[in-house]
C-alpha cells in the first residue's frame, strides 16, 4: 500500500499543474497572493467552521488522480483547480466522477476570456460547481458552499 499523499480532513484542497508557482508566473492573470498565502486563509476559513482541511498541488496528472482516489474515503468535499488539465484530462475527470461528495471547481482567470482551447473544461460536467475569474476569492467562496453542505 502507498503512503497518504496528504492528512484525512473534511475537505481536500487540490490544485494542479504550475500552481506551485503563484505570486510569480504571471501575475496579472493569476494574481500575487502564493498558493501557501491561500492555503493558509483556506485552513482559517475551515478552522472558524469547526472543519479540518488538507492541501495537495502537483505538476503530475497520476498525482491528482491518486490523491481523488485517496480522497474518496478521507473526506467529504473537494475544491479543485486543475489548472491545465482542465482542458486536457479525461482521466482526471473520471477520477472526479468515481468521488461521491461535493466537488467545486475553481479557476483563477475567467477561461472563457482566454484563448479558445481554454473554453472547455472537461472537469465541469462532473463538478458540483464551478467558480472562475474571480481571483483567489473564488478558493473563499467554494469552501464556503462545502462548509455549508457537508
Amino acid at each position: 500500500m502507498t503512503s497518504p499523499l496528504f492528512s484525512p480532513a473534511d475537505i481536500l484542497v487540490l490544485n494542479g499543474p504550475n500552481l506551485n508557482l503563484l505570486g510569480q508566473r504571471e501575475p496579472h492573470l493569476y494574481g500575487t497572493e502564493t498558493l501557501d498565502d491561500i492555503n493558509t486563509r483556506l485552513k482559517a476559513q475551515a478552522e472558524a467552521s469547526g472543519k479540518t482541511i488538507a492541501f495537495f498541488q502537483s505538476n503530475h496528472e497520476g498525482d491528482l488522480i491518486d490523491a481523488i482516489h485517496q480522497a474518496r474515503q478521507t473526506t467529504h468535499g473537494l475544491i479543485i483547480n486543475p489548472g491545465g488539465y482542465s482542458h486536457t484530462s479525461v482521466a482526471l475527470r473520471d477520477a472526479l466522477a468515481a468521488y461521491p461528495q461535493p466537488i467545486i471547481e475553481v479557476h483563477l482567470s475567467n477561461i472563457h476570456k482566454r484563448e479558445g482551447f481554454r473554453h472547455h473544461s472537461y472537469i465541469s460536467a462532473v463538478a458540483t460547481g464551478v467558480i472562475c475569474g474571480l481571483g483567489s476569492t473564488g478558493y473563499s467562496l467554494a469552501l464556503d458552499y462545502l462548509l455549508a453542505n457537508i
